[in-house]
């Protein structure tokens, strides 16, 4: 830090800070009040604003406050004479860094300013080392480390280049859609159009002019030509989300494009040649929907050439302290907030929630949590009621909907794993007695559970 910018309504103050801060080689621009401070920021852009608290008109928690507002970069420091400590405080809790009491000695301003280089500095490397972490698990737009996923990231990057159609399943809220752009953008379509819709948030009267488009007078309101979804598409990627809703009569149609490449306008009399790849998504079991005659087979089997299943949240808690951190720098950037990350036991909580939503709701979790947050920190207190009170993993997966005995024996072991090493303070040999397992299967299943945070 080089730049220093001394605020303070005492000239002789100022003189000797300019002079101290010069002769230990900092460049220093000196302000008398706080409008005058906030001028001269934009034009200097100071690394380091030392301002008094106490000053004539706007005080120095007004300047803090209005700096903070503004998103200033610098790093702020306050002065308070001995008896002021309380208005220092005040300011810190508005956003600045530290205090040095009046009247100080040069050493202390310099080591002040030597601190708040050191603190800018690490700031530096943290996020540094958050963007690299990022970097390294993301695929696209979507953040994961589990092996699930990535061997998904692998599939796509394998299959992207075939015009072969996709079918994705997974639950509501798990990023279907998400893969589905990730297709099309590691796809040589990338430069062409990605169109996606919803077949369930259509009527069914009007869902046949979306995808395949109408003629003029084809019916009461089609007072012109128009193009439908998969010709605006052409070239390019069209994504039929919740295709398990589509109703029967268009599934015939869409089976004749997937088919023949050519579609007919409602009204037309001619087919129209499309070059559009294909990726459907549902949440629902449509193998079971077969069986139940509410979707066709024939169909079923053309779409599922290619098959990606995205597995629940709850099933790769390893991703859940990435999609926390990614949706805090987020947010804050969208908010204006400027939270610095979530305590451990609101950490715990979030990692051991089941999480019905999914990723949705994890996302929704977490900007209702920064709207509400105090601190700089998000605290048990500021999550939703039904996440502290979700104690018992099996009781919340119950609650989800999940019967699985499997996973219910998954979340028993891991849950009783973590307490072990809890209570050992991570002496895995002593865990694994208290376990009545050997140390060999009580390393490979902290490998397997990805426990490697206590």
């Amino acid at each position: 830090m080089k730049r220093v910018l001394v605020v303070d309504d005492e000239e002789n103050i100022r003189l000797v800070l300019r002079t101290l801060l010069r002769r230990n080689g900092y460049e220093v621009e000196a302000a008398a009040n706080a409008e005058e401070a906030l001028a001269r920021v934009d034009a200097f852009a100071p690394d380091v604003i030392l301002t008094d608290v106490r000053m004539p008109g706007r005080s120095g928690i007004d300047l803090v406050s209005d700096l903070r507002q503004r998103k200033t970069p610098a790093t702020l420091l306050v002065m308070s004479a001995y008896g002021n400590v309380e208005l220092a405080l005040d300011a810190i809790k508005a956003g600045a860094y530290d205090y040095i009491p009046k009247p100080f000695k040069p050493d202390e301003v310099i080591l002040a300013l030597r601190k708040a280089e050191e603190r800018e500095n690490l700031r530096r490397e943290n996020r540094a080392l958050k963007d690299e972490i990022q970097r390294e698990h993301q695929f696209e737009a979507i953040l994961a480390r589990s092996d699930a996923m990535r061997e998904i990231f692998r599939t796509i990057a394998k299959i992207a280049d075939f015009k072969t159609t996709v079918l994705i399943t997974g639950q509501s809220g798990v990023g279907k859609e998400l893969v589905a752009r990730a297709l099309h953008r590691r796809s040589s379509r990338k430069s062409e159009p990605f169109v996606a819709i919803n077949c369930g948030a259509i009527p069914e009267a009007l869902l046949e002019s979306e995808l395949f488009g109408h003629k003029k007078g084809a019916f009461t309101d089609a007072s012109s030509d128009k193009r439908g979804l998969f010709e605006e598409a052409s070239g390019g990627t069209i994504f039929l989300d919740e295709i398990g809703e589509m109703p029967l009569p268009l599934q015939v149609k869409l089976l004749r494009v997937l088919q023949e490449e050519t579609l007919r306008r409602l009204g037309d009399t001619r087919d129209i040649k499309v070059n559009t790849r294909i990726v459907a998504a549902t949440n629902r079991d449509l193998q079971a929907e077969v069986k139940a005659s509410r979707f066709r087979e024939d169909l079923f089997y053309r779409l599922n050439v290619l098959h990606l299943h995205i597995p629940p949240l709850r099933e790769r808690r390893e991703d859940i302290g990435l999609l926390i951190d990614h949706f805090l720098q987020k947010n804050n950037a969208r908010l204006g907030t400027n939270l610095k990350g979530v305590d451990s036991e609101a950490r715990r909580l979030l990692s051991e929630y089941a999480w019905p939503g999914n990723v949705r709701e994890l996302e929704n979790t977490i900007e209702r949590a920064m709207v509400l947050c105090e601190g700089e920190m998000i605290t048990a207190q500021d999550l939703p009621q039904r996440i502290r009170d979700a104690q018992d993993p099996v009781q919340t997966q119950l609650s989800s909907g999940d019967l699985s005995i499997k996973k219910a024996s998954r979340v028993v072991e891991e849950v009783l794993i973590r307490k072990a090493l809890q209570r050992t303070k991570g002496n895995r040999t002593r865990a694994a007695e208290i376990l009545e397992i050997s140390h060999r299967a009580l390393l490979y299943k902290i490998k397997n559970y990805n426990i490697n945070d206590l």
